[in-house]
């Protein structure tokens, strides 16, 4: 490392703010990380379902995840991963499917033959796209129609693209379901066959747990439970000011939050700057987990193309997750992504599960009323900055900031690839030594000095 080490603080404490840290440490900075809520995690934090504690949403490792797997490594839990091999379900014109090998997608009847030649097509040439940056130019369905055809777009990639993207697809590029189809792709053996699936045992509960420890020996602070009004820098440095009125000195500070909430803490921003991150669009979710007494159908996931189901999808977790840690029963996530618009934010948990159940019956006749052991509703506004046209040269949020001292790290900077762990920590890694030669540049200042304002 070029100069002293800095005393850099860390905004949010994710997997991003926490890999980063872990990155920053072993660069050899002094670092601490605040997190608003009372443990850190984010997105990939537990929570309790009944009796049993895993991800508060549904996750699952691929064998193409090389970053996440190296950190995994790092904490020492690489024996702890188990691997499988699901299956796959599409569920259209009120019946199920399985999609699972060659033979079941040449089987599969709502489409013609040519039109799954034109699918398979489609998938062939954007797994062979390696730069996905001129595909933010066109609109993902001009793109789709182009390469899979009126019908498969219509029947297959449309209904999909809405129950993922609610009418903010219209809005997407064709970066967006190219990161997807290159994702998948890219986790099959050889490129043909069944995608790998892994989990690490306990969840990423056991990977929250390592990654804070490994913090805490190295000296890393972390800091939840606490609330940021304000992060504000000048030549000296930078400062976070706590809702409590605490203010925090450090050489600089890093923010791994959301775009608007960048926006918000950040007053000293140009104009320019705020109108570029407010103007990032962000899709959310809504899941209900479910523990029921029996499995459903052995499908990882199943893709939902049907307008009248009130979710996106079927993630049948213990499918890929051995079911005895959780007591035997079938653990199901039905994710819901919505819009901000969208009136879900405003319902009530018992309203969107009674609703979410009653539909999960309707594909699945054999789930009896009594089947649900336990339940629980998890919501997230800001999961995935969606690549809109021309992203990366309009709203992409670059690493510095006009802030002195004040940067940005967050998933909105991931443009060529989907929101994933894997994702998460590659960015983390990446950002990390683009931070390297900015910090600790300059000359030594005084120990970090609390007040009160």
């Amino acid at each position: 490392m070029n100069g002293r080490a800095a005393r850099v603080g860390i905004v949010g404490g994710g997997m991003l703010g926490l890999t980063l840290a872990h990155r920053l440490r072993r660069q050899g900075h002094d670092v601490s990380v605040l997190e608003r809520a009372a443990s850190p995690g984010g997105l990939a934090a537990p929570a309790r379902l009944g009796e049993y504690t895993w991800d508060r949403f549904y996750h699952v490792i691929l064998s193409s995840d090389i970053r996440l797997g190296a950190l995994l490594a790092e904490l020492g839990l690489e024996h702890q991963l188990r691997w499988g091999d699901p299956r796959t379900g599409f569920w259209i014109d009120g019946r199920m499917h399985s999609l699972s090998g060659a033979l079941e997608f040449l089987r599969f009847p709502a489409l013609s033959l040519v039109d799954k030649a034109r699918l398979a097509a489609t998938i062939l040439h954007a797994s062979r796209i390696t730069d996905g940056r001129p595909l933010e130019a066109v609109p993902a369905e001009a793109w789709l129609r182009r390469w899979s055809g009126d019908r498969t777009t219509d029947r297959v990639w449309l209904p999909l693209l809405r129950a993922k993207l609610g009418e903010n697809y219209r809005l997407a590029s064709a970066a967006f379901i190219w990161a997807i189809i290159r994702r998948m792709y890219a986790a099959r053996r050889n490129g043909v066959g069944r995608e790998r699936f892994g989990y690490v045992e306990g969840g990423y509960d056991t990977v929250l747990r390592a990654l804070a420890a490994r913090l805490a020996a190295d000296g890393v602070t972390l800091r939840t439970g606490v609330r940021v009004r304000e992060v504000a820098g000048d030549d000296g440095g930078a400062r976070v000011v706590l809702e409590d009125g605490e203010v925090l000195g450090f050489d600089q500070v890093v923010l791994t939050v959301p775009c608007g909430a960048v926006a918000a803490l950040c007053p000293g921003l140009t104009r320019a700057e705020t109108a570029r991150l407010e103007a990032v669009v962000y899709q959310g979710i809504v899941c209900v987990s479910l523990l029921l007494r029996r499995p459903l159908s052995g499908y990882y996931v199943t893709n939902v193309a049907d307008a009248g189901m009130p979710f996106t999808g079927v993630i049948e977790m213990t499918a890929v997750v051995d079911p005895a840690p959780l007591g035997g029963h079938s653990l199901v996530y039905l994710p819901k992504y919505l819009t901000q618009a969208d009136a879900h934010w405003q319902r009530g948990d018992d309203e969107i599960t009674a609703e979410f159940v009653a539909a999960l019956r309707r594909m699945y006749p054999q789930v009896q009323e009594g089947d649900v052991v336990a339940s629980l509703v998890s919501r997230a506004r800001q999961v995935q900055a969606l690549s809109t046209l021309h992203y990366s040269d309009r709203l992409l949020p670059p690493l510095g900031t006009s802030v002195p001292n004040v940067f940005v790290v967050n998933s909105a900077q991931i443009a060529q690839g989907t929101l994933n762990v894997n994702e998460t920590v590659s960015l983390a890694d990446e950002q990390a030594e683009a931070l390297a030669p900015l910090l600790g540049a300059r000359a030594p200042s005084p120990a970090p000095t609390l007040a009160t304002q």
